[in-house]
């Protein structure tokens, strides 16, 4: 897409063979929407970053599958002037640009106009992502993730839209679309059909509260380590109470935030 078009444009992926390639490669060859797919939308300067990692491994596939479906909406196709301009210094002073409203309010309009879900900006000031929040999002139809660059985005747009802000973590990067890809990655894999086995989402780490438990595979001895007795006992009650002891173990050295939460709620 050519960012002198006249015409707002979003990049669409999904149900076609997704190959590794140094140039970014459209899944779709048009914008439209698959029945029942749930809906991914990403708002950024930077749209030939994906599908990215996204393209492979099970999100991949159920992005070829058509079980989601990735929109990309090039923010710069709303900017204004020769260059499409996009943000200005900020009020008040200080280093940096901020994206301004006008524009972004442009892009928000049309993304909201094309597919359901909640607004979401990407933002180190956010709430922090985590296991939950991805559940309950692909419990959605879909979501729109509002990728920031430079100084962040005008407050305004924030406010009159509503937007949520969520965080990656405690840290700064130098725009939301690396976030973008992990959040969406946990939730895709959510999503009914995406994992072959469903039971491994119920006991990998997080999803009970705790971390999850050492694992182990053949050979039985390597490098004079054996694998635990228990594992081999073929005793499905002693397994599930060591994983389940190993994982509280794990938690309340390594996580002690996560053990104080999981104690209260088994305190309830």
């Amino acid at each position: 897409m050519s960012d002198n078009s006249d015409e707002p444009h979003t990049k669409s992926h999904g149900r076609k063979t997704i190959q590794a390639s140094f140039k970014p490669r459209a899944l779709m060859d048009d914008d439209a929407q698959l029945a029942r797919a749930w809906q991914a939308q990403i708002i950024t300067l930077m749209p030939e970053a994906f599908p990215g990692i996204l393209g492979n491994s099970l999100t991949g596939r159920a992005l070829k599958d058509g079980i989601w479906q990735l929109h990309t909406v090039a923010l710069r196709q709303f900017g204004e002037g020769k260059h499409r301009n996009v943000d200005d210094t900020p009020a008040g002073g200080g280093a940096g640009m901020v994206l301004r409203p006008d524009i972004m309010g442009r892009a928000i309009e049309h993304a909201i106009a094309r597919a359901p879900g909640p607004l979401v900006y990407l933002s180190p000031r956010g709430k922090r992502f985590d296991q939950k929040m991805a559940r309950d999002w692909a419990a959605l139809p879909g979501v729109t993730l509002i990728c920031g660059r430079f100084e962040g985005l005008d407050q305004r747009v924030l406010d009159h839209y509503r937007i949520a802000e969520v965080s990656l973590g405690d840290f700064v990067m130098t725009g939301g679309e690396l976030a973008a890809q992990a959040m969406l990655d946990a939730t895709v894999r959510l999503l009914p059909g995406v994992l072959g086995n469903s039971e491994s989402t119920e006991e990998e780490s997080h999803s009970n509260g705790l971390l999850e438990h050492p694992q182990y595979t053949r050979p039985a001895d390597w490098m004079g380590r054996a694998i635990p007795d228990v594992l081999m006992s073929g005793h499905h009650g002693k397994v599930a109470q060591w994983r389940q002891e190993q994982a509280e173990q794990i938690t309340r050295t390594r996580r002690p935030d996560m053990w104080e939460a999981y104690q209260a709620r088994k305190d309830k």
